[in-house]
């Protein structure tokens, strides 16, 4: 798929340059870095079943649902890498020109591009969380050869530290988001379709205090007629970079 045509990026970079921008992100986003969504065609769902992945069944059948945690999350999506996407992301917030990013992604691969303010709404893959204690040991440092792996700690049954159906949203990260939501003069939403909720609710919240939502996704989604102001059609890495190259000798925005 090509790159949306230039007047839109210029359009799309002049609605970024000095508007306390935020970036909202979703499975599109990791998509070139060769992580596949969740739902659509090809997706995740339709491969594995995903009542292994409610919170109920993974405590009464931990064993089944790890065997297809490992293969799925670390054996396969755990060698995904940064694309162009998530370095423009990052350029833009060590340059000033983007305020943090809030992520429905599990991958960790904004984190690994260099983005500092991240909120991870549903988790994330590269940690495990001990159902007991609550410790939260990095994946590296626990043998998976075992399943299911336990607490190095407590003995306690490890899930991997990201949202499974049944579970909430931790409240801290909810309200760091809407924070932020609310602070920023301009949202980027890339490669998110806007079907899940509560994460849906932040392009919606910053849009409600005045926001310019700039939509990047390949095809229309939930929020293209609800709440975009401008929708560029392309792939995600090579419009951020596009985007990333047009704000490159433009000022930091000041921070009110």
């Amino acid at each position: 798929m090509s790159l949306p045509e230039r007047h839109r990026l210029l359009e799309a970079a002049e609605a970024l340059r000095g508007s306390h921008p935020m970036a909202f992100t979703g499975a599109g986003m990791s998509v070139q870095s060769g992580i596949p969504p969740f739902r659509g065609p090809g997706g995740l769902w339709t491969k594995i079943d995903p009542a292994l992945f409610e919170i109920g069944a993974f405590r009464a059948r931990p064993l089944e649902s790890w065997r297809i945690i490992k293969e799925i999350f670390f054996d396969t999506l755990g060698r995904a890498r940064p694309n162009a996407g998530h370095e423009a992301l990052s350029r833009l917030e060590r340059a000033g020109r983007l305020s943090g990013v809030v992520t429905q992604n599990i991958d960790g691969l904004h984190q690994a591009a260099g983005s500092r303010v991240v909120y991870e709404f549903h988790g994330n893959m590269r940690r495990l969380r001990c159902l007991e204690c609550g410790r939260t040991p990095a994946v590296g440092t626990v043998s998976l050869e075992e399943l299911p792996p336990r607490c190095p700690v407590c003995g306690g049954l490890l899930k991997p530290d990201f949202i499974f159906f049944g579970e909430a949203i931790p409240a801290e990260v909810q309200e760091a988001s809407l924070s932020l939501a609310r602070f920023s003069k301009c949202c980027l939403v890339v490669g998110s379709t806007g079907e899940v909720y509560p994460a849906a609710y932040i392009p919606q919240e910053a849009r409600r205090h005045g926001a310019t939502i700039v939509e990047i996704n390949v095809r229309p989604s939930h929020f293209t007629d609800a709440v975009t102001d401008i929708f560029l059609q392309g792939p995600a890495a090579e419009t951020l970079a596009a985007l990333a190259e047009l704000l490159g000798g433009s000022a930091p925005f000041q921070k009110s």
